[in-house]
């Protein structure tokens, strides 16, 4: 079965025909990084503005290269949430003209799932039966959480940030230390030489007790970075100078530690609370090699294996997407088609 998957939920802008949920047939991506990078951030109104301008050649893109046509696929996919609401109606709006013109199904994926999906598209992923239950740390720009699978659609949110998510923090982090956008590899590239002990930056929510709750969620097991930004930028403030040379490496190594540590230490809390197969890392933070090597000395600690998606499937894209709704077509949990988008679309079971 040969879905094409539409991805619009922020500044990328992205198309896609994937295989029977996993082979990769296409991926197209149209990054506004250079658009949004003078004002810091992503502008809902310019990412919006562009989807539009590029969506149908990247959908044709796609189908190019994948070598197919309108006519050979054999579904639409979409996602229709979380995320930018002016982005998410862009792509939408794109993927339910094709499907009604072509009469083919349009199904509707949640953006958070398809990165957790993405983990499971490589040649050398392992069966889902091999792999659930399953623990899935999900780490980007927008969201930072603990999720325990137990079978293909089946969410249960052990924790969660309670103010910002681990991509937010590194952009902040580099604009307080005028290094660019987005922060992110901007950080990790400074770092290479920086010495992360340089100083202890906190972990956010250390030395809880497990009595404690954050909403509904087990305070130990949630993230908070609000105060490592802080903690950075009052530390900046009270220097007499810009940071430069070894000093803002330090800091940048520091500061990265920081964010990677709290992580990973939350990871390792919830795999000895709950029996697991293997446990996995998706999203645009997945990419920081600091990250992945604490994770894989975890699973090495632990001996259950940890999955990692490939580089291309870390940041938006449109294949993962179209991986879910194959997931959701073969077991018969497609639901109804979206009636609209959900910019704050929660991970739920399927039905």
């Amino acid at each position: 079965m040969k879905i094409l998957g539409i991805e619009t939920s922020c500044d990328e802008t992205a198309a896609a025909v994937v295989e029977d949920g996993r082979n990769v047939l296409s991926n197209a991506i149209y990054s506004q990084i250079a658009k949004h990078r003078p004002y810091g951030g992503v502008v809902p109104e310019i990412a919006s503005r562009n989807h539009v301008a590029k969506l149908p050649g990247i959908i044709d893109d796609a189908l190019e290269a994948a070598g197919e046509t309108f006519q050979s696929i054999d579904a639409i996919a979409v996602t229709y949430g979380p995320g930018l609401a002016s982005s998410l109606l862009i792509g939408y709006a794109a993927a339910k003209t094709l499907a009604q013109r072509l009469k083919k199904p349009l199904i509707g994926v949640n953006h958070h799932e398809g990165h957790l999906h993405s983990v499971f598209m490589k040649e050398d992923a392992p069966t889902e039966e091999d792999a659930f239950p399953m623990l899935g740390l999900l780490v980007s720009g927008g969201d930072s959480s603990l999720v325990l699978m137990r079978g293909p659609g089946q969410y249960e949110l052990l924790g969660s940030t309670i103010d910002d998510a681990a991509g937010e923090a590194l952009d902040k982090a580099a604009a307080v230390l005028n290094l660019g956008y987005p922060g992110g590899p901007i950080i990790q590239k400074t770092a290479e030489d920086g010495d992360p002990d340089y100083i202890r930056f906190p972990r956010g929510l250390d030395n809880v007790d497990r009595g404690k709750w954050v909403y509904k969620y087990d305070r130990d097991l949630c993230f908070s970075f609000s105060g490592l930004k802080t903690a950075l930028l009052t530390h900046v403030r009270n220097l007499d100078h810009a940071p430069a040379g070894d000093e803002l490496r330090d800091l940048a190594a520091s500061y990265q530690e920081a964010v990677c540590d709290a992580l990973a230490t939350r990871v390792e809390r919830a795999l000895k609370r709950f029996p697991i197969k293997s446990f996995s890392c998706a999203g645009g933070v997945s990419l920081n090699k600091v990250l992945r090597q604490k994770l894989s000395d975890l699973s090495e600690k632990i001996d259950d294996p940890l999955l990692l998606c490939p580089p291309a499937l870390c940041t938006d894209n449109a294949a993962m997407i179209a991986g879910v709704a194959y997931e959701k077509h073969r077991l018969g949990k497609t639901g109804p088609e979206p009636v609209d988008v959900n910019p704050n679309l929660r991970l739920k079971d399927w039905a």
